[in-house]
């Protein structure tokens, strides 16, 4: 059963806000489409059942007008993103009224975000700390090396093998996640195995615009190198790819540099509380912007 709607009061009035169904938030992606976020082709349909009661909209009425996720992945750890208000009805408190309604799902949970840097003070004035810069990098991929032996598209196999590698890139286990992102209609998973142990993997997507890789993690920037080369050795010359990486990282730089990339926006990951511990030096791209 879904939470009871909470009201609100706003400068547009009364604001219903409460956990959606995913056949609601189709509108919200098209909302990311126009500011420009270049969603990939049914994220949201892998998204969602992640944490369906973490999934927030904000009604004025019938009309849907302000938007945020907060998934929690595990006890210790959640991920905001979603937050949006409709067009010509910003300024009048919708977004916060959200924000404030939807953050006790999280309970005591550190919370995960990328902020525009529009919003970095407002997300640190409400407790969020900046750890680093993600820089989004695009353009038309140039041929890399041959297929190394080593890349193997992904099959059933491997997914409980894949979900542990996961593990230990991302703060939480999200091996259901995983199997749906890698197994989501469209999209091209690589892994990389040496001597039958997973050491990275990566998919790529259709989006908005072009194809999005991400995640992609690797233990060696050459193992990298690889899973970059063999998800993108199907596109047409003409295709463009985005690929986020995480700024401290200059292994994934340059990896998306010799590429043919190039920097194009950037956000800031933030934290409210400890910042989770990961292996840094295994992320070449992140996941998503929109759930870490």
């Amino acid at each position: 059963m879904r939470p009871t709607p909470r009201t609100a009061p706003t400068g547009a009035g009364e604001l219903s806000v409460a956990a959606a169904p995913l056949d609601h938030w189709h509108e919200i992606v098209d909302w990311t489409a126009d500011e420009g976020w270049n969603p990939g082709d049914g994220d949201i349909n892998t998204f969602h059942p992640t944490d369906p009661d973490g999934f927030h909209l904000g009604r004025l009425g019938d009309r849907t007008v302000s938007a945020v996720s907060l998934v929690n992945y595990s006890p210790a750890y959640a991920f905001l993103g979603f937050y949006l208000v409709a067009p010509g009805l910003r300024g009048q408190g919708l977004g916060l009224a959200t924000w404030r309604t939807a953050l006790p799902h999280a309970g005591s949970r550190t919370i995960g975000l990328d902020a525009v840097p529009a919003q970095q003070e407002t997300y640190q004035r409400a407790g969020f700390t900046p750890a680093h810069d993600t820089l989004r990098y695009t353009g038309r991929p140039t041929p890399g090396a041959p297929t190394s032996p080593d890349t193997h598209p992904v099959t059933a196999a491997h997914l409980d093998a894949i979900a542990a590698y996961d593990r230990r890139c991302f703060p939480a286990d999200r091996r259901g996640f995983v199997t749906r992102w890698l197994t989501a209609p469209g999209r091209t998973a690589v892994v990389h195995l040496r001597d039958g142990e997973v050491t990275g993997y990566g998919v790529l997507r259709p989006a908005h615009s072009g194809h999005r890789i991400g995640p992609l993690f690797a233990d060696t920037p050459q193992a990298a190198e690889a899973l970059f080369d063999a998800l993108t050795a199907h596109l047409d010359p003409a295709d463009e790819v985005t690929l986020d990486i995480p700024e401290p990282h200059a292994a994934a730089r340059t990896l998306a540099t010799t590429r043919g990339l190039t920097p194009r926006s950037h956000t800031v990951r933030m934290y409210t509380g400890p910042v989770p511990s990961t292996d840094p030096s295994r992320t070449f791209g992140v996941t998503s912007l929109e759930l870490g």
